[in-house]
């Protein structure tokens, strides 16, 4: 489960790498060049990693039991709340018939899609501190369950 939540955030970090490239390339089309139809792969993709990825993180949660549960409930609430902001940002973006380098620019200013950004950044930290403790653990466990009984 956590290895489809990082290629979830993997999706969402590349999009954005992407569009400030994008960005920066001043086009005033993306129709009839490569860049505009890797744009708007990199947009579907992003669309694709966004739907419901806090329900997802809910339920990575709740499988792997985590004791801080109420601190969990609450940063989903803002996940959720940011991944469905940024996804109509998104929506709106594809919706256009031509995606110039400022629109991008624009959709990269927008607060709600650098919300994301950080919320998944957190997240996944905070997914490979526990994910590390749990291995350590696992590892301590299996050394002293191989140690010779005295």
């Amino acid at each position: 489960m956590l290895a489809e939540i990082f290629d979830r955030f993997v999706s969402i970090e590349e999009c954005y790498e992407f569009m400030l490239a994008y960005a920066a390339q001043g086009l005033t089309s993306d129709e009839g060049n490569e860049s505009g139809r890797q744009l708007r792969r990199f947009l579907h993709r992003a669309v694709e990693a966004l739907s419901g990825l806090a329900a997802r993180c809910e339920t990575a949660i709740r499988e792997d039991r985590r004791t801080e549960g109420d601190q969990f409930a609450a940063f989903l609430a803002v996940l959720n709340r940011d991944a469905r902001d940024s996804l109509a940002a998104i929506r709106l973006v594809l919706a256009q018939p031509v995606i110039s380098s400022q629109l991008i620019d624009n959709l990269n200013a927008s607060m709600h899609l650098r919300a994301l950004l950080t919320d998944t950044f957190l997240l996944g930290e905070v997914f490979r501190t526990h994910r590390a403790a749990a291995n350590q653990t696992a590892r301590v466990l299996s050394t002293a369950d191989t140690s010779p009984q005295t």
